[in-house]
């Protein structure tokens, strides 16, 4: 039976195929339309599901789409009532998106699939805890899912048994953590809904001091984690900004505009409402545990992609075990409503593994043989060296060593917004230059940006303080105190970015400036290439981990195709790329033609 998942028209629009109750593909839109968080109708994400399968529209079953449309509008239209006669601007860009597309979104499935057959609306929330558990590895779990609004719930909890889910209890719109961590990233100078990865990584070089701030005048937090905003500061119910006037008033002036000089205040309401986060997570976490007296959580929705709050609850949390979904965030909902179906609407039976989820390292997405990459260098006449696939772990971790930095695109393409050892760019995690030289001359984004760690996973517990695996770079976790180097008195004295510059430990390329790193344990069993690269790599130089970063730069999706890897390559510092078994050198390239306004299509967030 094939069962079609679908997100569109908020954020991250993507398309899953469930087959028998196996998630066999899933991908986002961006990645073909090269439009980061595409969230137009997902056309091309839905050809590659169907054709990857060697299906058309007429072999679904059942398609799902992650929300109720007309639920939404009228959480909507609702709220422009409420607060008429403000909020008329937005009112006139919103609705007439509305009337043409979203709440005819049925017939627009019908018309752009041929499809004749059912398709159910389960609700955003219900889609994400489906996302949470559904592919998890336990047959019993407490789930939370927290983003930025639904319909109408923003927050939920529940319990999930082998094929059933249900929500306990939720909390409503305007009341929302995601909206609140959104109101600071727009507060902050930086782009809402994708400039909330920035808030987080910018937060340790900051302070806590409007954390006070926050709790008593932003948000009244109770000790089961429940919450209410007070709306006087913010903007986002009926305005096409998220904060306001006495927003600026009560945190001392207008927001940062957008690519101007980062200060300290930035990094200190960054540090603030960071904290504030995670302190409502934890509590979230401790009661959903005392009422369902679950040994596992598993968590989706925008927050969830928080991996410094999921350390936490991993750590301080009273669970045994934590899950995240890896596409936490709106293409994930995708995923949920597809499962949400096959086992909650039809009702068939589901056997956890208990030590492996059934998501495949989320490597679900399309995929390009030698022989199709080798016609792709061939006919644009680019220089190559094909390698014997059993050699190229040894090679490349030879030019890792030498401080190489390298495009390593292989396999199928990952599901989420984290680039997992498929669609990656990696370098040498031992070199105390790499972070700043690969965010500035690569990625083209900001200094502060922290980068990832792969680590072989056996060797996980010799680096980082940390329980468990953690496959999907979604949890933060401490460098071992015995790796790490002490400062001197002047480092310890620095502010801000000049932090940046201090060697922390053996690892200092992915050491954060508060010692913690986004850990990405590496199986043989999901990913045996780059397991087998790294673990050349510890061979070669004693250290069993590599950064890993998303194979793009600032602004551009990661990359899909053989088509962008050598666009992305090209007009970047890497020095070489690995394509399959072709290893493409920088210096034996041909110039690009000038394409100067290459980073003016894409929306620099």
């Amino acid at each position: 039976m094939n069962i079609l998942g679908i997100s569109a028209y908020y954020h991250d629009s993507a398309a899953c195929l469930v087959q028998d109750g196996i998630i066999v593909s899933a991908v986002q839109e961006e990645r073909f339309t090269r439009k980061k968080h595409d969230h137009r109708f997902p056309v091309n994400a839905v050809k590659f599901c169907l054709e990857n399968s060697g299906i058309t529209g007429k072999d679904i079953d059942y398609v799902a789409f992650y929300d109720k449309p007309f639920v939404k509008f009228e959480r909507i239209l609702q709220t422009y009532f409420e607060y008429a006669p403000f909020g008329i601007s937005s009112f006139v860009k919103a609705i007439p998106l509305w009337i043409k597309k979203k709440l005819w979104i049925k017939d627009l499935i019908r018309e752009e699939l041929d499809f004749e057959g059912q398709i159910l609306f389960p609700e955003h929330h219900e889609s994400h805890a489906a996302s949470a558990f559904f592919p998890s590895p336990f047959n019993e779990a407490a789930f939370l899912t927290i983003d930025g609004v639904g319909e109408w719930t923003t927050t939920s909890f529940g319990v999930g048994k082998g094929n059933n889910i249900k929500i306990i209890a939720d909390i409503h719109f305007p009341h929302s953590v995601g909206l609140l961590y959104s109101a600071f990233t727009y507060y902050t100078g930086f782009r809402v809904n994708s400039g909330e990865y920035k808030v987080m990584g910018l937060a340790p070089y900051g302070e806590p001091k409007y954390k006070d701030i926050i709790f008593n005048e932003l948000i009244d937090l109770k000790e089961d984690g429940s919450f209410k905003l007070n709306m006087k500061y913010f903007n986002y119910c009926t305005g096409l900004t998220m904060t306001n006037k006495k927003f600026d008033d009560l945190f001392g002036g207008p927001p940062r505009k957008p690519e101007s000089k980062l200060t300290q205040r930035e990094m200190d309401l960054a540090r603030s409402v960071q904290d504030v986060t995670e302190e409502i997570m934890l509590r979230m976490a401790r009661h959903i545990h005392k009422v369902t007296g679950q040994r596992n959580l598993c968590l989706a929705g925008g927050v969830a992609l928080n991996c410094v709050g999921n350390g936490r609850i991993l750590r301080e949390g009273p669970f045994e075990n934590i899950w995240i979904q890896p596409a936490a965030g709106d293409a994930g909902g995708a995923l949920g409503a597809a499962m949400s179906v096959w086992f909650q609407y039809l009702e068939n039976k589901r056997v956890a593994d208990d030590k492996n989820d059934t998501q495949s390292g989320s490597y679900l997405g399309p995929i390009y043989e030698n022989n199709v990459i080798e016609k792709y260098l061939t006919k644009n006449d680019i220089p190559f060296t094909m390698l014997k696939h059993e050699d190229l772990p040894e090679i490349i971790a030879d030019l890792i060593a030498k401080e190489k930095v390298i495009g390593w695109f292989q396999g199928r393409m990952e599901f989420g917004p984290r680039a997992l050892g498929a669609r990656s760019i990696i370098g040498d995690a031992r070199s105390p230059k790499m972070q700043e030289t690969m965010n500035l001359k690569i990625k083209f984004r900001e200094s502060f940006r922290p980068f990832a760690p792969s680590v072989i996973e056996e060797k996980t517990t010799d680096l980082f303080d940390i329980e468990g695996k953690s496959p999907y770079m979604l949890l933060v976790a401490p460098v071992k105190k015995e790796i790490r180097r002490d400062m001197t008195d002047d480092e310890k004295s620095l502010f801000g970015v000049d932090k940046l510059h201090v060697v922390r430990s053996n690892i200092p390329a992915v050491t954060h400036v508060d010692y913690s790193a986004r850990v990405q344990t590496v199986s043989k069993r999901t990913n045996p290439l780059y397991h087998d690269l790294i673990n050349a790599f510890y061979e070669k130089s004693g250290s069993p981990v590599i950064i890993n970063t998303s194979f793009n730069v600032r602004g551009e999706p990661i990359v899909c195709t053989p088509d962008d890897a050598y666009m992305c390559f090209m007009r970047t510092n890497m020095d070489y790329l690995v394509m399959g078994d072709f290893l493409i050198e920088k210096k034996e390239q041909k110039p690009l033609k000038k394409d100067i306004d290459w980073l003016k299509k894409f929306e620099l967030d």
